[in-house]
Order: C-alpha cells, then structure tokens, then sequence
C-alpha cells in the first residue's frame, strides 16, 4: 500500500491519544502532552517532524551540537537537524519511513518521534538560556 494523507489521517486519527488534524498538504499531530509534530508525503517517503527549540534560546549552539552528534544514536528512529522556518532556526526532531510501510511501522514511528521530543527537552534542557 501506498499511503496518501486521507488514509494517514483516519489511520492516526483511532489513536486515543493523539489528536489529528488537516493542514493544507500536511497532518497536524498533537498528543496529549501538548508537542505538535507534522507529518507529510515527499515522494516515497512520510516525514514526520517536530520543532525543538529555536536556535536562539541556546546558550552555546557549538556545545549543544557537540553532545547532540555524540549521543543521537541513543534515541531509536529521530534524527535531530535544524530548520528555517519564517527567518528564524530552530532544532527539529524527525523521522521518515517509507511510504508504503506497515500500519503499525508508521505509529511506531509516530509514538517514537514523540517520546524521543521529550527525551531531547529534558536531556539538552541545561543548554537553554
């Protein structure tokens, strides 16, 4: 099967504890701590992403890059990057998978990317202004 946002939609929306909604060409997820992550098709892929923390709210973004390319491994299915988004950076926490994975592959991925976002919060939190 190759996934399409209606199908992602339905599917994530029998999750109880997310909440999903329709955003142009994306899906907006929420669960039910309150982190929002946004999940689209590019191609043969599904991307789900969520924001961090701008750039800006980093003491020391070297120090922080340092422990975040020396420890990622430690966080199953995430990978951490930094975006633009309106003129301003800011660290993203994301995964892809392809688009013509299982059901149960593409909420893993999901529940994953969630769990790893709180991790990221609680973990980098001393290097916050």
């Amino acid at each position: 099967m190759h996934w399409d946002l209606d199908q992602l939609e339905a599917l994530i929306g029998k999750e109880s504890d997310l909440v999903v909604t329709r955003e142009a060409d994306c899906l907006l997820i929420a669960n039910q701590d309150g982190i929002d992550a946004w999940l689209a098709i590019s191609g043969e892929q599904i991307l789900v992403e969520s924001l961090l923390f701008a750039t800006s709210e980093v003491k020391d973004q070297a120090e922080l890059n340092e422990v975040i390319l020396r420890t990622h491994m430690m966080f199953p299915l995430t990978t951490v990057g930094i975006s633009d988004i309106s003129g301003e950076s800011y660290y993203t926490a994301f995964g892809s998978l392809s688009a013509q994975s299982k059901e149960s592959s593409v909420l893993i991925e999901i529940h994953t990317l969630f769990d790893n976002v709180e991790a990221f919060i609680d973990a980098w939190q001393e290097f916050l202004k």
